[in-house]
């Protein structure tokens, strides 16, 4: 049996009804202050676009956005959005289990380090290679 999903105790199904004022009151308090100062941007225009695009049966496109610090809210579930990560979009799709957290969270910016072995002539600080991909 699959575990139901909650937020501070509210199923997926209530926090889609709550406005994002709503949402602030239980978020916590770095988001909540975020969210309450406002969210009226363009990346919210977007989101609302993409969501009547999905109540009209249409797969809407990926939102391609560089605002890293954006809030998932609870209408967010099921769009996909490319986040900048400083060099390239990096697609996500939001789930329930991401309310609350940012959308750079989801799109690391740093590449993951992987330890070589020098050249011919190499000094042995050239030991560290960026990993590929």
């Amino acid at each position: 049996m699959a575990k139901e999903f909650n937020y501070k105790g509210k199923t997926l199904g209530e926090l889609k009804e709550m406005s994002n004022e709503e949402f602030a009151k239980i978020a916590k308090s770095r988001r909540r202050r975020s969210l309450l100062r406002g969210t009226d941007s363009p990346l919210m225009k977007r989101v609302d676009k993409a969501l009547k695009e999905k109540l009209a049966g249409k797969e809407p496109k990926s939102i391609r956005t560089h605002k890293r610090e954006a809030i998932i809210l609870p209408k967010f579930v099921g769009l996909k959005f490319a986040i900048y990560n400083g060099h390239e979009f990096i697609l996500m799709e939001a789930k329930d289990e991401m309310i609350g957290h940012t959308l750079g969270e989801f799109s690391q910016t740093r590449k993951r380090l992987q330890h070589g072995k020098a050249g011919i002539g190499a000094t042995r600080s050239s030991t560290a290679v960026n990993a590929r991909g």
